[in-house]
């Protein structure tokens, strides 16, 4: 629990306020602004180079923001340097996307999940028996701790990446499209286990996704992201049920429906064209090039995230 804090209260864990981040000219994140409260999930989905990625790991800075403020238990840790941000990284951990890239295949899995206790310090004494309990809490065993990367498979390569998120007890984690690169069959299993670890242990998510059905399934609130801004904010099931911005109407849409009369009878929004270029995006609001209900005026306007009532924000001045 944060200092000062009392049973039963709302804990603001994480506000991320106008933040930006600039590879030379191409706008990845443009101003984005959300609050995650402690044990809940955000949901942060849009299409493949809105950003996404991006934003998770400048808030864990790994790329240092170009503006903006991250503010994590009330401190500001926008401008920490990286030894000041030690502290902060035993707090904030990143599950990544690809279980096969993000692991070093020289290292055997309890010295990938044991990296980060050396990092900071964990008693050594401590340090074989909370590999040991990390990987059964994954799903694994102890005696799989000896073996290196390619005898696993990937759903259980994620195990192993989930288990290293865990190894130093952190507060929030970063879950950046953690089931994107495993089987369908496998996806599920570990949205659930990632949902009873929530539960035990008292997490905190930021769940990037672009398969907007299992984001539905996981998160309290979701946030719909377009060409480096959030354009629809609500919660999990408002959004899905009530869905204002056009954007999030088409992507909405294109879910796939199991029974096949309510697919035939289900009215479609086709997106036209592809996402414009970060590195020139689009006057005005950035949506209107693609926009099946955009007026003359929208490209002139410069959208913000506004509360259209319960809680619900959303950046079109149309709705």
């Amino acid at each position: 629990m944060l200092a000062g804090a009392k049973r039963g209260e709302v804990i603001m864990l994480l506000k991320v306020e106008n933040l930006k981040k600039y590879f030379g000219n191409i706008r990845s994140v443009d101003g984005v602004s959300f609050s995650i409260q402690k044990g809940e999930t955000l949901g942060l989905v849009g299409e493949s180079g809105c950003g996404k990625t991006t934003t998770g790991r400048t808030i864990i800075k790994l790329y240092e923001p170009t503006e903006g403020r991250i503010i994590y238990g009330g401190q500001d840790i926008t401008s920490l340097t990286p030894d000041e941000m030690l502290s902060f990284r035993k707090k904030i951990q990143m599950i990544f996307q690809d279980p096969y890239a993000s692991l070093n295949p020289r290292m055997t899995a309890g010295d990938i999940i044991r990296e980060a206790m050396i990092i900071h310090r964990i008693p050594r004494d401590e340090q074989q028996d909370r590999v040991n309990h990390l990987l059964r809490l994954v799903g694994l065993n102890s005696e799989q701790a000896g073996r290196y990367p390619h005898e696993f498979s990937g759903g259980q390569r994620q195990r192993i990446g989930i288990a290293r998120a865990l190894a130093v007890e952190p507060e929030l984690i970063i879950c950046d499209e953690p089931i994107s690169a495993l089987d369908v069959s496998i996806q599920a299993q570990i949205v659930n286990m990632l949902e009873d670890l929530q539960h035990e242990l008292g997490l905190t998510y930021l769940f990037i996704a672009h398969d907007l059905s299992m984001v539905r399934h996981i998160s309290s609130r979701v946030a719909v992201m377009y060409l480096g801004r959030i354009v629809e904010l609500a919660e999990s099931e408002e959004l899905y049920a009530s869905p204002k911005h056009p954007y999030t109407v088409s992507l909405l849409s294109s879910i796939p429906i199991p029974d096949p009369d309510k697919s035939d009878s289900r009215e479609t929004t086709a997106l036209q064209g592809e996402i414009p270029s970060a590195l020139n995006p689009p006057s005005g609001c950035t949506f209107h090039t693609r926009c099946p209900k955009a007026k003359p005026e929208c490209s002139m306007l410069k959208t913000q995230l506004a509360d259209t009532g319960n809680g619900h924000f959303c950046a079109c001045p149309f709705v």
